[in-house]
């Protein structure tokens, strides 16, 4: 799919007007705070979720009219047709999609499908488990809408075995409870791990080539799922429910659910080391935009039609051979990318060029 133009009306610091990209490579430049994330932002939005920055519906419309409603026009081409959408931000998000109002926002991933890289994922690698774990949940559920109704159970299983965990240790009445409770956190979390591992299979398939284009083959990329409690082998409910009933007592002490794949994690590893740990700065950003190019595969293949790329300040901590990759060999897609150095700009062999200032987009 493609993009062929956008319009904005009262949108965060974008002067009214209408962008017409090329449905290649379009390079978006300009100093700080001039307009850059938010025109990424904008296109983002028509995938139907909220602002990658997790910023809030009513902090969208320009501050200098902040009582006039913000709205997108997008003209994109997509599975097979030409097609529209409109946004309408007052307070909150109400959309249109091909001249019909939609019940929710979020109908119109049925039609506009992107990938973002930004900055804030850079946490993916330097923050906790549980980002990670969020990021391949949302990728899983974009391609099977059943898998976040398992995780929705799950969690709510896992909550509630930890409520009766705090009180058993008082009402020893109440631990027959836990029976049932185990039973769901093992039929839900066999499910769950089973679904991760094949997502991580399809990376696994594709993220060695991506990443050695960006390293110049310099660099082996290999990631890895790590199961809470067990090894690298499949894990059965049985087994699940086995080792959860083997720590109630341990649990009991600390009223937490101690094992399960809410306590699993993702590790990625660069010629063997782990990348959270010796990974330089240029090759967490590098490992992560290959594990979203890996998304951006996986969902074309779902969707039989490439999904859009938005690379927001993505040229940051990476040296020329990697910005290269990133201009030039991304190809047979529509790519956005923004940054702030006009020098990365002149690399482009091909595609267009935007200039923005004060909110003013310029084509070159």
């Amino acid at each position: 799919m493609f993009v062929k133009s956008v319009k904005f009306e009262n949108y965060r610091n974008l002067a009214d007007g209408e962008f017409f990209p090329c449905d290649s490579v379009n390079v978006i430049y300009g100093d700080n705070a001039q307009g850059k994330t938010n025109l990424a932002e904008a296109i983002w939005l028509f995938t139907g979720q909220k602002s990658f920055r997790g910023t809030r519906d009513a902090q969208l419309v320009n501050k200098q009219n902040p009582d006039k409603c913000a709205k997108l026009d997008a003209s994109f081409y997509s599975l097979g047709r030409n097609q529209t959408a409109q946004i309408n931000i007052a307070g909150k998000r109400s959309a249109v999609l091909n001249e019909s109002a939609v019940s929710s926002p979020s109908k119109l991933s049925e039609s506009f499908c992107s990938v973002v890289f930004s900055p804030a994922d850079m946490q993916l690698i330097d923050d906790g488990p549980a980002i990670r774990r969020k990021f391949f949940d949302n990728a899983i559920s974009i391609l099977r809408p059943k898998y976040a109704k398992i995780i929705t159970a799950y969690n709510r299983a896992v909550q509630q075995r930890n409520a009766i965990l705090k009180d058993v240790m008082y009402h020893s009445e109440l631990t027959f409870m836990l029976d049932a409770f185990e039973d769901n956190i093992a039929k839900y979390g066999e499910y769950i791990i089973s679904q991760r591992k094949k997502y991580l299979a399809a990376v696994t398939e594709k993220m060695p080539e991506i990443y050695g284009g960006l390293s110049n083959n310099r660099e082996q990329i290999s990631i890895k799922y790590k199961a809470s409690g067990f090894d690298d082998n499949p894990v059965s409910a049985d087994m699940l429910r086995e080792a959860i009933y083997k720590n109630r007592a341990e649990d009991i002490k600390t009223a937490v659910t101690s094992i399960g794949p809410h306590r699993d994690d993702f590790d990625i590893f660069i010629n063997g080391d782990s990348v959270k740990i010796y990974g330089s700065q240029g090759q967490k950003r590098s490992s992560i935009i290959a594990l979203k190019l890996c998304e951006a595969e996986i969902l074309m293949r779902q969707r039989s039609e490439r999904p859009i790329m938005i690379l927001d300040d993505v040229m940051s901590e990476l040296d020329r051979s990697r910005q290269n990759y990133i201009l030039n060999h991304i190809m047979d897609w529509q790519v956005f990318i923004t940054c702030c150095d006009p020098e990365t700009v002149e690399n482009l062999n091909s595609g267009s060029r935007f200039h923005i200032q004060n909110g003013n987009i310029t084509a070159e």
